[in-house]
């Protein structure tokens, strides 16, 4: 059966799963008379999973009387989670699965040579700064981590550090962070490296490094290799570190890249990747010094400079640190169209074409990592999403890639890697020619008419509703085919007729 990824997206509600508080110990799994995992099935809906969601719905709730609401901890507050109807419908829905016997796929991968046993690391951060949180990422499924920026110097962390803009569902939209690098010293955290190296030898331990001037970054190198790190990562890119030939300023300057690549080369003979910033307009140059400097490979992006937003109250800048604020690096899902942007632009370049991508800004499912996968990234790094949600994260996006790949009958996660790049053109060269008129389905229709208001105030108006029937009607002689209908419907009620010339 054909992989058909919006299916699901029809016919259950997402705001309705999207409540779901995702809780420690949860409740609702305890409290079901058919000892059914009831929080893994709604989480892995919840991180769009739903082939996996459906493999672990082993109840019917059809007579139920659903005590798995009952125990839900929004009850005591709002309105729980409607569990019995989702469960209800994603049994009815699963008829339209293939069946649980499939050929098992290959996900592992590598990151300039070195095995990952899947494309899932994390990425420089908090999530990855100790030896304890690096363990129960590993042992969750984390195929790797670059641990938290190592320097030489002192940090001073500020509080709050942290400010947010949120969906309706209450989940970070994006994020914002004014954080330093790692506050362990150099020697503390080669004890780390060597730790976790005895422990974890199958897992990719990557040492993300920042030094002052080209010595230590050599020294820097060295040490992290010698204490058992996998691949070095330059950080060229921290947005809250822009002395002078530190971070961001790094990531600004091809020359400060070249030379500071280089000088990490000289260091040690394991790979290194420069990773870049996005606060520039073209990332292809900065690529180009670090491949000149050696880099066998490029993370991109970092967090983009950014003010999430001010306290209309107190009249500061968030997050308000004793009534100021500074600019920090943005991250979260609302950033993955502009980090999606930087990797198409590195993996259609010929000249960057040996080197590894290893991609990161805004994934949180599987899905979110295959669109990196499929525009040139051999590995994919994640901070945000762990940071909201936790590492058991993993688990949806290993298993959602999994049965992705095969229901399409793609068996080596390799055979994905940079399947999409080619649909990237520049704007001579896509077709103009033709039209896809949009087609509405009434029986998925509501009637809400906000295709209707959005054409009329946004768009061409090329619809009419009929209030008596509360229905849209296409004006097809005034319809230019912008869609802007569909990207509005909240039922997905509008299809498309065959492609015709335009007039």
């Amino acid at each position: 059966m054909e992989y058909n990824s919006e299916k699901y997206v029809v016919t259950f509600d997402k705001s309705e799963v999207s409540k779901c508080m995702l809780c420690v110990d949860p409740p609702c799994t305890s409290a079901c008379p058919q000892h059914a995992d009831v929080a893994n099935i709604l989480k892995s809906m919840f991180f769009r999973n739903y082939i996996g969601a459906v493999r672990k719905l082993d109840c019917d709730c059809t007579y139920c009387n659903a005590p798995c609401e009952k125990a839900c901890v929004l009850n005591t507050t709002r309105l729980p989670v409607g569990i019995r109807e989702i469960l209800l419908k994603l049994k009815h829905d699963s008829g339209i699965l293939p069946g649980n016997i499939l050929p098992e796929v290959d996900i592992s991968t590598d990151i300039c040579g070195i095995k990952l046993e899947n494309p899932f690391l994390l990425s420089s951060s908090v999530v990855a700064s100790s030896y304890d949180m690096c363990k129960r990422a590993f042992e969750a499924g984390w195929a790797g981590a670059s641990f938290k920026t190592i320097c030489n110097f002192p940090q001073h962390e500020t509080s709050p550090r942290f400010s947010a803009i949120r969906h309706h569902s209450n989940s970070f939209c994006g994020f914002k962070n004014i954080e330093q690098l790692s506050d362990h010293s150099v020697e503390e955290n080669m004890e780390i490296f060597e730790k976790l190296r005895k422990e974890f030898p199958t897992k990719v331990i990557i040492a993300s490094i920042m030094g002052q001037n080209e010595q230590e970054w050599t020294d820097l190198a060295a040490k992290c290799e010698n204490a058992g790190a996998s691949v070095i990562e330059c950080n060229f890119s921290c947005p809250n570190m822009e002395e002078d030939d530190l971070g961001i300023t790094i990531g600004q300057s091809a020359e400060l890249i070249e030379r500071f690549t280089r000088a990490t080369k000289r260091g040690t003979t394991l790979p290194v990747l420069a990773k870049l910033t996005p606060n520039i307009t073209d990332m292809v140059p900065m690529a180009l010094a670090a491949k000149n400097g050696g880099a066998d490979g490029i993370a991109a992006i970092n967090t983009i400079n950014s003010i999430t937003g001010v306290d209309i109250d107190t009249l500061v800048a968030e997050p308000a640190v004793s009534g100021k604020s500074i600019i920090g690096g943005y991250s979260g899902n609302a950033v993955k169209p502009i980090a999606l942007r930087f990797i198409s632009d590195l993996s259609r370049c010929d000249q960057l074409s040996d080197m590894h991508i290893s991609g990161m800004g805004g994934i949180e499912t599987w899905r979110d990592a295959l669109e990196f996968i499929l525009l040139g990234s051999g590995s994919v790094q994640v901070t945000t999403a762990v940071m909201q949600y936790g590492y058991r994260i993993i688990d949806d996006l290993i298993e959602g890639l999994r049965e992705y790949m095969k229901c399409k009958g793609i068996y080596s996660l390799n055979k994905l890697i940079g399947g999409a790049a080619g649909t990237i053109v520049d704007h001579h060269s896509i077709e103009r020619d033709t039209i896809l008129l949009p087609v509405f389905d009434y029986d998925l229709c509501n009637g809400c008419g906000r295709c209707y208001i959005s054409c009329m105030d946004g768009g061409h108006q090329a619809i009419r509703f009929d209030l008596e029937a509360r229905r849209p009607l296409l004006i097809g002689s005034k319809c230019v085919g912008c869609h802007l209908c569909r990207l509005v419907c909240a039922e997905k009620a509008i299809m498309t007729a065959p492609k015709v010339i335009k007039r």
